[in-house]
């Protein structure tokens, strides 16, 4: 699976459709009730909680709305919801172990593209979304099977959820190799942490790509930048040709055309937008080594407006001996200009 930055260039345009593979989520049904019976005292609580400091009905409106536990959408898909004491939130889906939500003040900095399909059908087009054991184009399906698998859910409480995804007949049938991953997010006061854990549980050695091909929400590309050590930095430029190394030259990135760019050994962006008053640093600070900008810039169908993708990523393919392990630790921190 060892992919170069050449075989990248020259492949990067293939694309595969993908079928959802059904796994079994751990969570019985009867914990959904009980999770609705707690959920009305926790909203009760947060109530007390925000009249206690005078924020009044706002306040207890987005108590209501903090609600946690196993839910599902209109479309039948499972999603956990986490919430903290202030009323910051995060949506995570089983179907992909994608979070599609990180709301902080009211404020959502994760997006999910209007041309979405929400149904399980294809892989989610939005949110912090797995590329793996493969990162693009290359000898499986395009990035890899963990964005159109169900994970199980192996843990929660109300600010974090413990996600695993293990092989199956799917899996096995692209990928023999004998993984397990798991996947935790968790809502802290001042920041979404999230850390991908894999495990080599066989014997022979494998190797594997690993990112997140993560979207956030700009409230227009005029308004939008991301600094970080980008400047003097070598680039693949994939909308040149097959493919063309460049050196950038700036200090903050602005978008005004499709960028689909990899950056090597850039780990450390932070995105500024000036419409919303907010910025968001990404932290990555085990793993990722790598980030990657990408932006359909003219597809009003995929909504590119209005979204970035800033993506944390592990270029160089891992080789994970038997019984060892690799972290991917990303956190996200909200903050004002």
């Amino acid at each position: 699976m060892k992919l170069s930055l050449a075989l990248l260039a020259s492949a990067f345009a293939a694309t595969s459709a993908f079928s959802p593979a059904a796994t079994t989520v751990s969570i019985s049904r009867s914990s959904t009730s009980l999770n609705a019976s707690r959920n009305r005292d926790k909203v009760a609580s947060r109530s007390k909680w925000a009249e206690s400091r005078g924020y009044g009905t706002v306040a207890e409106a987005a108590a209501e709305a903090a609600a946690t536990g196993l839910m599902t959408n209109d479309d039948g898909l499972e999603y956990v919801r986490l919430a903290n004491e202030a009323g910051d939130t995060s949506d995570i889906y089983l179907f992909g172990g994608v979070v599609t939500s990180y709301k902080v003040g009211g404020q959502e900095y994760i997006a999910v593209r209007p041309d979405a399909k929400m149904d399980g059908s294809k892989p989610i087009s939005g949110g912090l979304s797995h590329c793996w054991p493969q990162f693009g184009p290359g000898e499986i399906q395009q990035h890899g099977f963990a964005r159109n698998v169900n994970w199980t859910v192996k843990s929660m409480t109300d600010t974090t959820v413990e996600l695993e995804m293990a092989p199956s007949d799917y899996t096995k049938e692209m990928w023999d190799k004998e993984f397990l991953c798991t996947f935790t997010v968790a809502l802290e006061d001042d920041k979404l942490s999230t850390k991908m854990f894999v495990e080599n549980k066989g014997e022979e050695s494998f190797d594997f790509q690993a990112a997140l091909h993560s979207y956030f929400t700009v409230s227009a590309l005029d308004n939008f930048s991301i600094a970080g050590s980008f400047a003097g930095k070598e680039f693949l430029n994939k909308m040149v040709g097959e493919g063309e190394m460049q050196t950038e030259d700036r200090e903050e990135i602005t978008i005004s055309e499709e960028y689909d760019r990899v950056y090597m050994g850039v780990n450390d962006p932070v995105l500024k937008d000036t419409g919303s008053g907010k910025s968001l640093t990404v932290m990555n600070t085990a793993g990722y080594e790598d980030t990657v900008l990408w932006n359909p810039y003219g597809d009003e169908g995929m909504g590119y407006n209005n979204f970035v993708c800033v993506e944390s990523v592990k270029f160089d393919p891992v080789t994970l001996e038997g019984g060892s392990t690799w972290t991917g630790d990303m956190a996200l921190k909200a903050g004002d200009l």
